[in-house]
């Protein structure tokens, strides 16, 4: 089973419970997502099934990181600083239009920061995501995000790279 979230190392092995019935599954990240602000995570359909979500969609998640079986104590608390550490970048937009993308990835570019747009192939549409890079710790991520909702980049949110 397998998971997408934004932030966290590809690889990372998770225990995922849902808070309302109790159930538990462990999944790997192998995707990044969910591109849906207020989502911290997507399980695979045959996660979702396990946790009985096939019929809600979603639903209140607690995640807990798990180390490698392999690993020793000091080796998980070496692994799970890189946790906080990567390629931060914050999704500052996402368009059906190229063009509306493109505009935007300009204005960014030209005040002087690296941005990239990525294509998302929907159910109906293909989308045209922007993002903007923010620095290399989650911290400073998630406070440049805040800035970008400041000034009007409403639904803004964190992804890792």
């Amino acid at each position: 089973m397998t998971a997408a979230h934004k932030t966290l190392p590809m690889n990372t092995v998770l225990l995922v419970k849902n808070i309302d019935n109790g159930k538990e599954i462990v999944v790997r990240v192998n995707d990044r997502g969910p591109f849906v602000q207020g989502r911290i995570i997507d399980v695979s359909y045959a996660g979702a099934q396990k946790l009985d979500l096939i019929n809600h969609g979603t639903a209140r998640v607690q995640i807990t990181a798990l180390g490698d079986a392999k690993k020793d104590a000091e080796q998980i608390r070496e692994m799970a600083k890189t946790f906080y550490t990567g390629e931060y970048y914050v999704q500052i937009g996402s368009f059906a239009q190229k063009s509306n993308a493109l505009r935007l990835q300009q204005r960014f570019t030209q005040a002087g920061h690296t941005t990239f747009i990525q294509k998302y192939y929907g159910p109906d549409a293909i989308y045209h995501r922007v993002h903007v890079y923010v620095g290399k710790t989650l911290k400073g991520a998630e406070q440049a995000q805040r800035i970008l909702e400041q000034r009007g980049y409403k639904g803004a949110f964190v992804i890792a790279r």
